[in-house]
């Protein structure tokens, strides 16, 4: 007797702008736990370089090069092209096909509203001057996840209104049609959230210079490590120290494993008697053991670029098979089939 068919795993999608290497921000907030979707979720994970031109048009090559850096990122880090389909956004036309057709369910007094869009526009000095591509970001995300009709959407806290919206224009288009086609999404928001940049400043960003890459060297780590914001008012070792905003902290609470161990020294550092120094020196000992074994398999990898564009071709054509299908729905229910 033939065993009855498993249920389809649920549909998660995920993905980076290729706009540079990917740093500690990425494998806390997403890349870790990406690794651990991998058995549970059928999982599309994006380069998302059509997104990346909307705010690097004056240097396209450093979009076109880092697609081949982040692939090489992800799967250093132990993603599975076997299990994920890595898959580039600019090579699935389907995508801005249906993009251009949910921009007519979206007004722009709507995508100024969103909260996100409206901080991406303050962060990179905008103003007024905005790539109409940045703002019509939106609808093109929700394109990128309703054409593979993913449930689940990990995402930064600060990515919820993005959801939102999509969610937003699911529940329109669906009404239009008169039945479910589109389906809705869940943002998860994971545990740990954004890492602040070595700096201090609020969000750890390749832009602002403030990383430590997955793939640096020995001597990189040790360097930024050094950098690494503390308690600007513990100025003697004696001194009480302070946990709140502290990055070697922060950093230590996401990547060392040993909690106990690490309670004590936080007890002891804000008692006072225990210097800045220690606190770093574990740090750099904890991302070390952590970045080492990654940047081994990365540098292998990168040995054979050609297996890596390989994977990148096999995964882009499987989602594209998926992405047109969605699309096909969308134009039948639009009344866009002749033929």
């Amino acid at each position: 007797m033939s065993q009855p068919a498993s249920p389809a795993k649920p549909i998660i999608l995920t993905g980076d702008r290729p706009t540079g290497p990917l740093h500690l921000g990425h494998f806390v907030g997403s890349l870790r736990n990406r690794v651990s979707y991998q058995d549970d979720y059928q999982q599309f994970i994006m380069l998302a370089d059509s997104q990346a031109l909307t705010d690097n048009m004056d240097d396209t090559n450093k979009v076109h090069r880092n697609v081949v850096e982040v692939a090489l990122d992800y799967m250093a880090c132990g993603i599975d092209p076997a299990k994920s389909t890595i898959l580039i956004q600019s090579q699935i036309p389907e995508l801005a096909e249906l993009t251009f057709y949910y921009l007519n369910m979206v007004t722009v007094a709507r995508l100024e509203r969103n909260p996100t869009v409206k901080q991406e526009i303050v962060l990179r000095g905008f103003e007024r001057d905005i790539p109409a591509g940045f703002l019509t970001y939106p609808a093109s995300q929700a394109a990128d996840i309703s054409a593979f009709k993913a449930t689940i959407v990990p995402v930064g806290e600060d990515q919820i209104p993005m959801i939102e919206q999509t969610n937003e224009i699911v529940r329109k288009f669906n009404r239009l049609a008169n039945k479910e086609i589109l389906v809705e999404c869940k943002a998860v928001v994971p545990e740990v959230g954004r890492l602040p940049g070595i700096d201090g400043k609020a969000k750890m960003s390749k832009s602002l210079g403030n990383v430590i890459n997955l793939g640096a060297s020995a001597d990189e780590i040790k360097a930024a490590v050094k950098m690494v914001y503390t308690d600007p008012l513990h100025l003697k070792v004696s001194d009480p120290g302070h946990l709140e905003g502290n990055v070697a902290f922060i950093y230590l609470d996401a990547f060392d494993t040993d909690k106990a161990s690490l309670q004590e020294m936080k007890d002891h550092y804000v008692r006072g008697g225990l210097g800045d120094s220690v606190v770093k020196k574990r740090l750099e000992a904890v991302l070390q053991d952590m970045l080492a074994p990654i940047r081994a398999r990365r540098e292998e990898l990168a040995k054979d670029k050609g297996y890596i564009m390989q994977v990148l071709k096999e995964g882009t054509l499987r989602a594209r098979e998926v992405a047109a299908r969605t699309t096909d729905e969308v134009k039948a229910a639009l009344g866009l089939t002749y033929f």
